[in-house]
């Protein structure tokens, strides 16, 4: 536990009365820390894109908070997490992304794992040219494998390994977004994009679940889709964010639209829903294409926003989907000034955590009050160790 322990009472009351998280929870490290533990470690965030280890033997590191992390596509096709430390001396495995010779070698004293984390050679570790010692049990060393599911194409792990299963976690959301249980297709380089932003993360969730902001920030998306044709999404506990009753569907310089995802209902002929996913990743779902961003905090106050856009079809138009991707990095684009605004303000020693308005900020303060039960649970779990 931190020596720092902040008071989220107030966090907790209902949104008319509740205040938002405590300054530290933004600019101080030990309580970073905390929630590091109780909220990305304890639960399932997001860590990477599956579109990133296409093939069997694809590899991609992951720096997780200073946990090293390595994603991996198996023989079998499915994608697997391991801890990226060699179990004999601590060497980090793989430094890059790419594709390994059909295993995975440390590159210290060339001790080989397969793709699925067993431990399969140990050249020379009974002495020269003898590559078993009774004391070194292969079975027993295989590397550590980190809970990890995917989901739209998302690779969320649980690092504590005590969450509920996935299924049970994202039950609500998959509900609710079952017509969207189809084949995604990546649209390749021109599609994905990085923004490198000065905030804590959890900011960039807050300022992405509400729609209030739009007439200020996107007055360009405001044009067409106004505030009031917004509403809100609240499922306590689990995700939140909006939806809009009029999103025009995406069309090229030339008038090129891309095809449907197959077989939707009437609602997505006009409709479409942004969701934050607690902890750190954000979805969007439109009736001819799909987005996700993985919010990686870097750090105390520096946070990556990856973003990846998807397809019902794999061979859509390039110059579409570039433009596509060009129009909503312009949309992101525009919410880094707010975010890295809200996380300057946090340095001022007076601001108590602001206040909601119930009618439009109720998906923000359903997150603050996700967070605060998660960290108010690891203490009291922490108290009753002691």
């Amino acid at each position: 536990m931190t020596d720092i322990v902040t008071d989220l009472s107030a966090v907790h009351r209902p949104v008319a009365e509740a205040r938002g998280l405590p300054n530290a929870h933004y600019v101080d490290p030990a309580v970073f820390a905390e929630e590091r533990d109780a909220v990305l470690y304890g639960t399932w965030a997001g860590i990477g894109f599956a579109k990133d280890v296409p093939e069997p033997g694809d590899a991609f590191p992951v720096d997780f908070l200073g946990y090293p992390l390595v994603m991996v596509r198996d023989r079998a096709g499915a994608v697997r997490v391991f801890q990226n430390t060699c179990r004999h001396r601590g060497m980090i495995l793989v430094e890059k992304p790419g594709r390994l010779r059909g295993m995975i070698r440390c590159p210290y004293h060339s001790w080989c794992y397969g793709l699925d984390g067993r431990l399969v050679a140990t050249p020379h570790v009974g002495g020269p040219g003898r590559n078993t010692h009774e004391a070194v049990d292969r079975d027993t060393l295989g590397l550590i494998e980190v809970r990890a599911h995917v989901w739209r194409d998302v690779v969320f792990v649980n690092v504590s390994g005590d969450a509920p299963d996935f299924a049970e976690y994202a039950a609500d959301v998959m509900a609710r977004w079952a017509e969207f249980d189809q084949p995604l297709y990546f649209g390749g380089p021109e599609s994905a994009f990085t923004l490198d932003v000065a905030t804590n993360w959890k900011l960039a969730v807050e300022n992405y679940c509400e729609s209030y902001h739009l007439p200020w920030v996107h007055p360009g998306l405001n044009s067409y889709s106004r505030l009031e044709d917004h509403y809100n999404i609240e499922v306590p506990g689990a995700y939140s964010g909006q939806g809009t009753l009029v999103y025009r569907q995406f069309r090229g310089a030339d008038g090129g639209t891309f095809p449907d995802f197959a077989g939707l209902s009437e609602k997505w002929n006009e409709g479409a829903e942004y969701i934050a996913f607690y902890p750190n990743v954000l979805f969007g779902v439109h009736r001819d294409h799909a987005f996700a961003i993985i919010l990686e905090p870097k750090g105390l106050e520096r946070t990556e926003e990856h973003v990846a856009l998807y397809y019902p079809a794999p061979d859509t138009d390039p110059e579409l989907r570039a433009q596509n991707a060009a129009l909503w990095k312009t949309v992101f684009e525009e919410d880094v000034f707010v975010v890295e605004g809200m996380q300057r303000g946090r340095h001022g020693a007076g601001f108590d955590g602001g206040r909601f308005s119930p009618v439009m900020d109720g998906p923000t303060h359903n997150f603050h009050a996700w967070v605060a039960r998660h960290v108010t649970a690891a203490r009291n779990k922490g108290l009753a160790a002691e």
